[in-house]
């Protein structure tokens, strides 16, 4: 049984509600349905789900019939996402892989029953199932003790579930820092046999249970299991490179530069998101290529640079979209940035203060001082004041009425030097309202031929 009041405020939610009565609809129509995994976790934790999962023996094309609502891209393995009053669904047909794996993801599945789809989950944990509707819980490999130890354990060999589907790898230790836990040593072990297997998975697959990582409640832990299991050596051998990398004790003390990495990572608060949080991790790890002794302490010249062009070749391999890819790496490029400001010109404070990522780069430098050993926020606090007073004094301008792109095709010029003179120009005379709508800023231009 799980605890009554969990449930009964899980019920009282959207996603409780309506994952309720997806449940009720699948029963009424002949089928089995129970909530699954993570969903059932959360409950046994005392926690509302934020997602609920359910599995069933009714085939994709019974679940597409008994709701209109739905989205069947995966239905070929099984899944359909099913909506029910605003609220999402995965609804999967109990299953088997089909074919011998690879480490990928199946090329196909068979359909089974509900004791054969439990026994191909990766840890007990997962292996959950709970029916809503008769509060019954289904529980064949002692998940719910596991739990209550903090245990992360394959079902059945780990070599073989690993083998099955490489990301286990990394889904496994997320799990273990999701839960702040421990591993049976069979499980541990397994990891750290297989860690090169990490290299099949495709470069999203690997950026994707990465980020959950970062975004979960300790990523400092994920990452030290990866460093003890060798996987961040094949994951991501520019952070492996970090580790025993000296740095100045004045303000690191006797943390190497993986250290103060790992104290960065085990800052992060709410409001940093997935991008502050790839920039944190990553902003030093140019340092390693650039340590040099000099004047009798370390240094590390130019090492944002270095750091953001190791970044940018890394997430390139982990297949993150370029948008992403050049902001993240553009933090850590200036991530040393602030110790410059006090000395800035009007100009060029209007440079930083009014760039679109400058809010996201000020919580780059807060976590770089929040994973020293001093954490004297003084200077940090007195950009804010700067930061607030300039924006008082000097209020953000205005959109430009056009882009480059416009200029260019209104004048038939190609991209170069002229273009960003050109846009100067038709930027002073909007500040200066001699131009106010794309019209006047159309004639701006003609008059430029002439």
């Amino acid at each position: 049984m799980l605890p009554q009041d969990i449930v009964d405020r899980t019920f009282h939610s959207p996603q409780g509600e309506q994952g309720f009565r997806v449940c009720e609809i699948l029963l009424d129509a002949g089928f089995e349905a129970w909530w699954v995994g993570g969903c059932v976790r959360d409950l046994l934790l005392d926690e509302i789900p934020k997602d609920v999962d359910i599995a069933t023996n009714a085939t994709p094309e019974d679940v597409i019939k008994l709701f209109p609502k739905n989205d069947s891209h995966a239905a070929n393995l099984g899944s359909v996402i099913v909506s029910l009053k605003g609220e999402t669904y995965e609804v999967t047909t109990f299953r088997e892989d089909a074919d011998a794996s690879n480490g990928r993801l199946p090329e196909s599945i068979n359909f089974c029953s509900r004791e054969e789809d439990a026994k191909r989950r990766d840890i007990t944990i997962n292996a959950l199932y709970w029916n809503p509707i008769s509060s019954e819980l289904y529980d064949p490999f002692d998940g719910k003790k596991d739990l209550n130890e903090k245990l992360i354990r394959f079902i059945g060999d780990p070599n073989t579930r690993i083998k099955e589907d490489a990301l286990r790898l990394l889904r496994v230790i997320r799990f273990r820092s999701q839960i702040n836990g421990q591993y049976h040593p069979d499980t541990f072990k397994a990891l750290h046999l297989n860690a090169k297997s990490v290299l099949i998975l495709s470069g999203e697959r690997r950026f994707k249970e990465l980020e959950k990582m970062l975004l979960g409640p300790h990523p400092e832990i994920a990452f030290e299991d990866l460093w003890e299991t060798d996987i961040i050596e094949y994951l991501i051998p520019e952070l492996h490179a970090c580790k025993g990398v000296g740095q100045p004790s004045k303000w690191h003390g006797t943390r190497d530069v993986w250290e103060h990495s790992m104290a960065t990572a085990a800052s992060f608060t709410d409001d940093h998101n997935a991008d502050v949080r790839w920039a944190a991790l990553l902003h030093d790890i140019g340092k390693p290529a650039t340590f040099s002794i000099e004047d009798d302490r370390i240094h590390f010249n130019n090492h944002a640079k270095t750091g953001a062009e190791l970044t940018s070749n890394l997430l390139s391999k982990l297949q993150c979209n370029s948008k992403r890819k050049d902001k993240i790496s553009w933090l850590i490029a200036h991530h040393m940035m602030m110790a410059t400001f006090e000395d800035l010109s009007v100009e060029r404070k209007s440079h930083w203060y009014y760039h679109p990522w400058f809010m996201e780069l000020l919580q780059i430098f807060w976590l770089d001082i929040a994973g020293g050993v001093t954490e004297d926020f003084s200077f940090y606090e007195s950009i804010i004041k700067d930061y607030n007073k300039f924006l008082d004094e000097h209020p953000l301008p205005p959109k430009p009425i056009l882009t480059g792109k416009d200029v260019m095709e209104i004048l038939g010029i190609q991209p170069g030097e002229r273009v960003g003179e050109i846009m100067k120009l038709l930027y002073d005379a909007q500040i200066n309202k001699e131009v106010t709508s794309k019209k006047e800023a159309t004639e701006f231009l003609e008059n430029l031929k002439k």
